[in-house]
Protein backbone atom coordinates (compact mmCIF):
# COMPACT_ATOMS: atom_id res chain seq x y z
CA UNK A 1 0.00 0.00 0.00
CA UNK A 2 1.85 3.09 -1.09
CA UNK A 3 0.44 6.00 1.66
CA UNK A 4 1.59 9.49 0.98
CA UNK A 5 1.13 10.22 4.64
CA UNK A 6 4.25 8.05 5.99
CA UNK A 7 5.80 8.26 2.62
CA UNK A 8 9.20 10.35 3.35
CA UNK A 9 9.07 11.91 -0.38
CA UNK A 10 7.84 15.21 -0.59
CA UNK A 11 4.23 16.15 -1.44
CA UNK A 12 4.40 19.35 -2.95
CA UNK A 13 6.94 21.80 -2.15
CA UNK A 14 5.82 24.41 -4.43
CA UNK A 15 2.67 24.31 -2.88
CA UNK A 16 4.09 24.15 0.37
CA UNK A 17 6.00 27.32 -0.31
CA UNK A 18 2.73 29.26 -1.77
CA UNK A 19 1.32 28.53 1.62
CA UNK A 20 4.50 29.56 3.90
CA UNK A 21 4.22 32.84 1.74
CA UNK A 22 1.06 33.33 2.24
CA UNK A 23 0.95 33.06 5.67
CA UNK A 24 3.77 34.78 6.75
CA UNK A 25 3.65 37.46 4.28
CA UNK A 26 -0.07 37.79 5.59
CA UNK A 27 0.66 37.94 9.15
CA UNK A 28 3.36 40.93 8.38
CA UNK A 29 0.67 43.12 6.19
CA UNK A 30 -1.47 42.70 9.38
CA UNK A 31 0.81 43.90 11.69
CA UNK A 32 2.33 46.97 8.55
CA UNK A 33 -1.14 47.50 8.70
CA UNK A 34 -2.04 47.84 12.05
CA UNK A 35 0.87 50.39 12.68
CA UNK A 36 -0.31 52.64 9.61
CA UNK A 37 -3.59 52.62 11.02
CA UNK A 38 -2.26 53.44 14.50
CA UNK A 39 0.27 55.48 13.35
CA UNK A 40 0.15 58.61 15.82
CA UNK A 41 -0.31 56.53 18.67
CA UNK A 42 2.37 54.37 17.91
CA UNK A 43 5.26 56.70 16.96
CA UNK A 44 5.39 58.81 20.07
CA UNK A 45 6.23 55.62 22.43
CA UNK A 46 8.38 53.97 19.48
CA UNK A 47 12.21 54.34 20.61
CA UNK A 48 15.45 54.87 19.04
CA UNK A 49 16.93 51.52 19.04
CA UNK A 50 19.28 51.28 16.42
CA UNK A 51 20.21 55.03 16.13
CA UNK A 52 18.41 56.48 12.95
CA UNK A 53 16.12 58.52 15.05
CA UNK A 54 12.22 56.47 16.43
CA UNK A 55 10.16 58.08 12.99
CA UNK A 56 12.63 56.57 10.41
CA UNK A 57 12.93 53.11 12.80
CA UNK A 58 9.11 53.05 12.70
CA UNK A 59 8.75 53.97 9.00
CA UNK A 60 11.23 51.23 8.58
CA UNK A 61 9.19 48.77 10.16
CA UNK A 62 6.40 49.92 8.53
CA UNK A 63 8.09 49.48 5.03
CA UNK A 64 9.18 45.65 5.99
CA UNK A 65 5.90 44.16 7.95
CA UNK A 66 3.46 45.82 4.96
CA UNK A 67 4.86 46.58 2.23
CA UNK A 68 7.67 43.94 1.98
CA UNK A 69 4.61 41.73 3.39
CA UNK A 70 2.83 42.42 0.38
CA UNK A 71 5.84 41.81 -2.14
CA UNK A 72 6.30 38.65 -0.20
CA UNK A 73 2.67 37.33 -1.03
CA UNK A 74 2.98 37.84 -4.70
CA UNK A 75 5.94 36.24 -4.32
CA UNK A 76 7.62 39.56 -6.05
CA UNK A 77 11.37 39.71 -5.26
CA UNK A 78 10.80 37.35 -2.51
CA UNK A 79 14.51 36.70 -0.84
CA UNK A 80 15.07 40.15 -1.54
CA UNK A 81 11.69 41.47 0.37
CA UNK A 82 12.40 39.26 3.27
CA UNK A 83 15.59 39.99 4.11
CA UNK A 84 14.19 43.77 5.50
CA UNK A 85 11.62 41.20 7.80
CA UNK A 86 14.40 39.40 9.00
CA UNK A 87 16.31 42.42 9.79
CA UNK A 88 13.28 43.75 11.62
CA UNK A 89 12.84 40.74 13.58
CA UNK A 90 17.08 40.38 14.39
CA UNK A 91 16.31 43.84 15.81
CA UNK A 92 13.03 43.40 17.60
CA UNK A 93 14.30 40.02 19.56
CA UNK A 94 17.87 41.20 20.13
CA UNK A 95 17.32 44.70 20.85
CA UNK A 96 14.14 45.72 21.40
CA UNK A 97 12.76 42.81 23.94
CA UNK A 98 16.60 41.74 24.40
CA UNK A 99 15.40 41.92 28.92
CA UNK A 100 11.95 40.49 28.31
CA UNK A 101 11.03 36.80 28.80
CA UNK A 102 11.39 34.49 25.96
CA UNK A 103 7.64 34.25 25.93
CA UNK A 104 7.31 37.99 24.88
CA UNK A 105 9.99 37.79 22.22
CA UNK A 106 9.30 34.35 21.02
CA UNK A 107 6.62 35.48 18.04
CA UNK A 108 9.65 37.62 16.56
CA UNK A 109 12.10 34.66 17.11
CA UNK A 110 9.55 32.14 15.47
CA UNK A 111 9.23 35.35 12.30
CA UNK A 112 13.35 35.70 12.04
CA UNK A 113 13.93 31.79 11.53
CA UNK A 114 11.17 31.64 9.07
CA UNK A 115 12.41 34.50 7.06
CA UNK A 116 15.28 32.21 6.83
CA UNK A 117 12.85 29.33 5.36
CA UNK A 118 11.01 31.61 2.98
CA UNK A 119 14.80 33.16 1.98
CA UNK A 120 16.34 29.27 1.35
CA UNK A 121 12.85 28.55 -0.81
CA UNK A 122 12.52 31.31 -2.60
CA UNK A 123 9.21 32.27 -4.17
CA UNK A 124 8.13 28.89 -5.36
CA UNK A 125 6.49 28.52 -8.76
CA UNK A 126 3.48 29.61 -7.83
CA UNK A 127 4.94 33.30 -7.83
CA UNK A 128 4.53 36.74 -9.52
CA UNK A 129 8.57 35.97 -9.89
CA UNK A 130 8.24 32.87 -11.80
CA UNK A 131 5.43 35.15 -14.33
CA UNK A 132 8.28 37.77 -14.70
CA UNK A 133 11.66 35.63 -14.85
CA UNK A 134 10.30 32.49 -16.37
CA UNK A 135 11.33 28.94 -15.16
CA UNK A 136 14.88 28.67 -13.72
CA UNK A 137 16.76 25.61 -14.46
CA UNK A 138 17.56 23.29 -10.74
CA UNK A 139 20.75 22.65 -10.22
Amino acid sequence: MNNKIFNSQLLNTDLATLLLRLIFGGLFIHYGYMKIASYDQILPMFGDLIGIGSKLSFNLVIFAEFGCGILIVLGLFTRLSVIPVFITMLVAFFIAHSKDPFDVKALAFVFMLLSLVVFILGSGKFSADRLIFGRQKRR
